[in-house]
């Protein structure tokens, strides 16, 4: 029997390293610890109905089942102490100020995601890894 995850992640699907990081994560997750719902499904906004727009676009947010919601680095960092072979870089970032380092650098990433995506040829290049199909996973919306 499939474990059904509880904990669900929300991404900017309209970018495509964020889509890819989302294609990795579908490979890495085996104990099923998440769900993806990209930010075109209507149900993105009923999982947080307090974030906005724009603060769903800054970040991946991870609502966790309490109704607690962890966003970018941080977000990571509780996913990865989930999976088993991301513990190690999950641990890593539990060392004092490392975490601090990791948000900055994932910002910095984040709000040049798209330029990167072009830079890195991400739309075709990363198109090439399937993601795993999955229970608990949303589909994008057409």
């Amino acid at each position: 029997m499939k474990k059904t995850p509880s904990n669900m992640l929300l991404y900017d699907d309209g970018c495509p390293l964020c889509t890819f990081q989302m294609s990795l994560i579908t490979w890495l997750d085996w104990l099923n610890v998440v769900s993806l719902v990209p930010l075109s499904h209507p149900k993105a906004k009923l999982i947080a109905p307090q974030l906005s727009r724009e603060e769903l676009l800054e970040a991946i947010h991870c609502v966790m089942p309490t109704g607690r919601v962890l966003r970018g680095a941080r977000a990571l960092r509780f996913l990865f102490m989930r999976m088993p072979l991301l513990i190690p870089v999950g641990l890593f970032l539990w060392l004092p100020g490392v975490i601090q380092v990791a948000e900055f650098v994932y910002a910095t990433v984040s709000r040049n995601r798209h330029l990167l995506s072009k830079l890195f040829g991400c739309k075709e290049a990363c198109s090439i890894m399937p993601t795993r199909k999955r229970e608990g996973d949303i589909k994008q919306a057409d």
